[in-house]
């Protein structure tokens, strides 16, 4: 990493702002009526794989934008797990989680703002909440829980390796391509059960922004159900970082 701690902290800001706009937006847009990846009948027409590449793209494009100044986290739970790892300083982990709820909360707003008719047009509480947050298809908090902690596992294994890993360590920009790879393919395989969240401030912070703003035919926010997307992908987070630390160093 490089550059004071300003501009990382903005770097978390703007990295997570892109990836709440590109990966939510995209839900949105496929879940809304009257978009253009949709119709006047409501259908989702985007599809999943329309979703998987706005959240693979919304951590791709800033990693590769912000990696090298701010380490592009965009995640508390990574953030945290690095930290208890001792690859990040304790001293600055309140500084980046502030900067990526906010950045998560802003993301969502500019959201609201562009697709505000559709949210207007939309009359389905399920599908408008999707487009802020996550939940538990099944109505099970414990299935919740027990996906989002081995969702965000794999990925926080899987991005030490890619930018720890020897083939990718003198080559940067391909790692930041891999990790959007990895959401993409965690979202297609990983999302039916959840969303998913893997990330703490992508979910609370729109979350937050759904239960303030007054949204035509809203619903609720699922308060009972906030935890779940917080807890486990920082326990996962954990889980991931450790596992690769302990077979293969850091």
């Amino acid at each position: 990493m490089s550059g004071t701690w300003d501009a990382r902290y903005a770097a978390e800001f703007f990295g997570t702002l892109m990836l709440v706009l590109f990966g939510n937006g995209a839900v949105a847009n496929s879940f809304l009526k009257a978009t253009t990846a949709n119709g006047d009948e409501g259908q989702a027409n985007g599809g999943w794989i329309f979703i998987a590449f706005g959240f693979g793209f919304g951590v791709m494009l800033p990693a590769m934008m912000f990696g090298a100044i701010s380490g592009c986290h965009i995640n508390p739970a990574m953030t945290i797990a690095q930290a208890l790892a001792g690859i990040f300083p304790w001293s600055h982990v309140a500084g980046y989680l502030f900067w990526q709820f906010v950045g998560a909360i802003v993301g969502q707003l500019l959201i609201v703002a562009i697709y505000a008719p559709h949210y207007k047009r939309t009359d389905d509480a399920g599908r408008i909440l999707a487009t802020f947050a996550t939940g538990d298809a099944t109505d099970s908090k414990f299935n919740g829980f027990v996906t989002e902690t081995i969702g965000t596992g794999f990925l926080a294994f899987g991005a030490m390796g890619l930018y720890r890993g020897v083939f990718f360590h003198n080559n940067v920009d391909i790692a930041n391509i891999g990790v959007g790879l990895l959401i993409m393919t965690m979202v297609i395989a990983l999302g039916g059960a959840t969303g998913p969240a893997l990330n703490p401030a992508r979910d609370l912070g729109p979350r937050l922004v759904h239960a303030i703003l007054p949204i035509t035919h809203k619903g609720s926010s699922h308060w009972d159900y906030s935890w779940v997307p917080v807890l486990a992908p920082i326990t996962g987070a954990i889980i991931g970082v450790f596992t690769y630390k302990i077979f293969f160093g850091l």
